[in-house]
């Protein structure tokens, strides 16, 4: 018998393209995101966040529609 030792992985996509740097995301969910000082675009804060209601509203509120929550 084979057990399955996968685990569901959640991460957290910005395509910083897209990434206008309104900082939306970072004022709300600053344990999350932060601003690059060089690209001034959203980057993660660690490369794997706990991912909260509060994360999802941020990427809800994305102008740019510029960060995605991949399940």
């Amino acid at each position: 018998m084979v057990e399955s030792s996968q685990k569901i992985m959640t991460e957290i996509i910005i395509d910083t393209y897209l990434c206008s740097g309104c900082e939306t995301c970072v004022e709300m969910c600053p344990d999350v995101f932060r601003m690059d000082k060089v690209t001034e675009k959203a980057e993660l804060v660690t490369t794997s966040p706990n991912i909260t209601d509060k994360v999802y509203q941020a990427v809800a509120f994305c102008p740019e529609k510029c960060i995605k929550i991949i399940d």
